[in-house]
């Protein structure tokens, strides 16, 4: 199926066994042994370990009966020979409505692996949906969030800006995704680069010329919670009231209780971390990414006036009080004995 914004052409049903034939010969070249015909020409390219290939990806934005119908065809043949892939299925373009709400009643009849939704929306929207996953069916299909990002005058317009208003509300609906770990396996903003004088729409998470780049404030958020990652939720709250959104995690690796708070708010917010189950275990290592002007953007001249800064918090009891700076995503990783 080609892209239905554009050409919206469609293989015929009974023309479909070369394409399932070059995604059953992808898996055997990213996994299959060396002795198999892919996997002796991955290795004749350089790499004769396996890629250790786990999902595969059938259609990106698809919708209606003409792709349901080929999804019958490449699921039935992908599982039978490949079980251990799973399969990422479309939720079409829009985050609700048709043909949202009939292709997920159809992957749950199916009990699908794994649904990719897409949200180009407004920042405002991304606010209001902190709680999305809070009442997802545990026991259906997981969920990828694979395209995402806050459009700040409409969805790819070209006015669109990579300003501090878009990144904190993408930060305030990513505590949501957190918290919902175990529904949201896999969430990814998109789109990732774009060339300053090349670009197909805004906005994108890093920017770059012939000899320069630099990240946009949506990409730092990105990254701060890329590098606080725990192994464990555990639960918060409050979790979105007043402005303030929040998320937390046990880093079991390195024994640190992570926590996310955001912000919204033009005034400083004081609160307090009560913390129980757990005894505070030394300094608490702070990360703060925040400007109390919504519009803030980054640029090549100046490509960190929006950035993380890092500080040291010397905490001694469980009750820790916090001021939490105007419009901010403030990570706490707190060192901590079970």
């Amino acid at each position: 199926m080609a892209c239905q914004f554009n050409s919206s052409e469609t293989a015929a049903l009974d023309q479909l066994d070369e394409y399932v034939r070059d995604a059953l010969d992808l898996i055997e070249f990213a996994n299959g042994p060396v002795t198999s015909p892919w996997g002796k020409l991955r290795a004749q390219m350089g790499h004769p370990g396996p890629f250790h290939l786990t999902m595969l990806g059938v259609g990106n934005e698809q919708w209606g009966a003409r792709y349901l119908e080929r999804y019958h065809v490449f699921a039935a043949a992908l599982k039978a020979q490949h079980p251990e892939i799973k399969l990422v299925v479309s939720a079409g373009p829009l985050p609700s409505g048709e043909p949202f709400d009939g292709l997920w009643s159809s992957w749950r009849t199916l009990k699908a692996d794994i649904v990719d939704e897409h949200y180009y929306m407004s920042p405002e929207w991304f606010l209001a949906n902190t709680g999305r996953y809070d009442g997802y069916d545990r026991s259906g299909p997981k969920v990828f969030a694979g395209e995402y990002a806050a459009q700040t005058a409409g969805v790819t317009r070209d006015v669109n800006r990579n300003n501090w208003k878009a990144a904190i509300a993408e930060a305030a609906f990513m505590t949501g995704l957190e918290r919902n770990g175990d529904v949201v396996v896999m969430a990814s903003y998109a789109p990732l680069m774009a060339h300053v004088d090349a670009w197909q729409w805004k906005p994108d998470a890093i920017w770059f010329d012939n000899l320069r780049s630099y990240g946009t404030p949506d990409y730092y958020v990105q990254k701060v919670f890329a590098n606080n990652v725990g192994t464990r939720v555990v639960p918060v709250t409050p979790r979105a009231e007043g402005g303030l959104y929040t998320s937390a995690s046990l880093d079991e690796r390195n024994h640190e209780l992570i926590l996310k708070a955001i912000n919204h708010s033009p005034a400083p917010k004081p609160v307090q971390i009560k913390l129980n189950g757990v005894v505070v275990s030394g300094a608490v290592k702070v990360t703060t990414l925040a400007s109390a002007d919504l519009n803030a953007e980054n640029s090549f001249d100046h490509p960190t006036a929006v950035a993380p800064e890092s500080s040291i918090l010397d905490v001694r009891t469980g009750a820790i009080a916090l001021q939490l700076r105007p419009y901010s995503l403030t990570v706490y990783r707190i060192p901590v004995q079970q």
